[in-house]
């Protein structure tokens, strides 16, 4: 075949391998094409495989072309510097692509696996777990394939596998160096494993940790993101869910028993008050009518200790129906009973009445032969 005269002789040789390149990659894309419509037909009511398909689109059609031309330049031979270059970086893009798809293969699962288990609904006990584990799992895995793909990424390069086998030589004190200095990253990567199993925390629980009180709103690969009610954000690591002791209010459900106290005088009345915290109960859309209980838990020395057990379906609505009782107990006894609230007796003594007394008589009987 002759070719042009202005096209350099030695870029003769190579025009066939570009020609053969180029149709490589167009068919390739064509075949993206097509394959992209056979998945989105056949994955019309599996909304995770959608979701898998959603996420790798772009990682796929680059996989795609890059499996296109490593099929026609892999054979062809490493005479030329620049050959043996271009067969080496078709290859690392091709593992870093591969990393990517991977990466997303497991995103997009754990989308869809979240997506069809919605936590917006009132009884998303199961919706929480299913996401917490799917959440902190495809987060481990996704580390694991990146680093996996980092990995044999840097194996292609002659230089760091010298360094590997000289690494191996000495791996007696280098194993003992690399465990104490990733023993944060190991021991992370395991409390995650534990908590994706386990669950001793879902995202959405409500906890009571370092003192605060607040909410599970995100569990990363390395630490656990908990809103305050105050909106602040406490970032807490991975371990600590593991090593520490931590109050989960909605471990196995939601509901919670509140607590109010309040002091009043030895003569109040109880009944009243019973009656009082039945119709406060009532009147609020917090009570979930399970019970609302007024007891008295200590006697003092100056008034007596009462204590309202009421119930709720979770703790944002514990905490306002706490506030209501309250509130409304209060109220009812300022009204009601003021004079029943507590109050500081003391018995004062006029001890020198008698004395002025008998000092007028003195000064009387004293006064009188004068």
């Amino acid at each position: 075949m002759t070719y042009p005269t202005w096209i350099d002789p030695a870029w003769q040789a190579w025009l066939p391998t570009l020609g053969a390149s180029l149709l490589a990659l167009l068919i390739a894309d064509l075949a993206y094409r097509f394959g992209k419509r056979v998945y989105l037909r056949a994955t019309r009511k599996a909304p995770v495989a959608a979701a898998v398909g959603s996420a790798i689109r772009a990682p796929a059609r680059l996989a795609l072309l890059l499996l296109a031309l490593n099929f026609v330049w892999h054979p062809v031979s490493a005479d030329v510097s620049w050959v043996a270059t271009l067969q080496h970086w078709i290859g690392l893009f091709l593992m870093a692509t591969l990393t990517w798809l991977l990466a997303r293969v497991v995103h997009g699962a754990a989308r869809g696996v979240m997506d069809a288990n919605p936590v917006s609904v009132a009884d998303n006990l199961a919706a929480r777990r299913i996401r917490t584990q799917t959440l902190v799992l495809s987060r481990v895995l996704q580390g694991l394939v990146v680093l996996i793909g980092v990995s044999l990424m840097l194996m292609t390069f002659p230089a760091v596998r010298q360094v590997g086998t000289s690494l191996l030589a000495s791996a007696g004190v280098l194993g003992l160096v690399a465990g104490f200095a990733a023993r944060p990253v190991l021991g992370n990567l395991i409390a995650g494993l534990q908590i994706g199993i386990s669950q001793p925390i879902r995202i959405d629980d409500v906890v009571i940790v370092e003192g605060e009180w607040g909410v599970i709103e995100e569990i990363t690969g390395t630490y656990v993101v908990v809103r305050i009610w105050d909106q602040r954000r406490l970032v807490v690591p991975l371990q600590y869910w593991i090593e520490k002791p931590f109050q989960n209010w909605t471990r196995n459900t939601s509901e919670l028993i509140g607590t109010v106290f309040l002091w009043v005088d030895y003569r109040m009345p109880l009944a009243p008050l019973r009656e009082a915290l039945q119709r406060a109960c009532e009147t609020s859309e917090h009570w979930d009518k399970r019970f609302a209980l007024l007891q008295v838990t200590e006697a003092g020395e100056r008034a007596m200790q009462l204590r309202c057990l009421v119930t709720s379906a979770s703790a944002p609505a514990g905490w306002d129906l706490r506030c209501h009782v309250r509130e409304y107990l209060v109220d009812f006894m300022q009204r009601e009973y003021p004079q029943f609230l507590p109050r500081q007796r003391a018995e004062v003594a006029l001890e020198g009445a008698s004395g002025a007394g008998a000092g007028d008589g003195r000064t009387g009987e004293a006064a009188s032969p004068a």
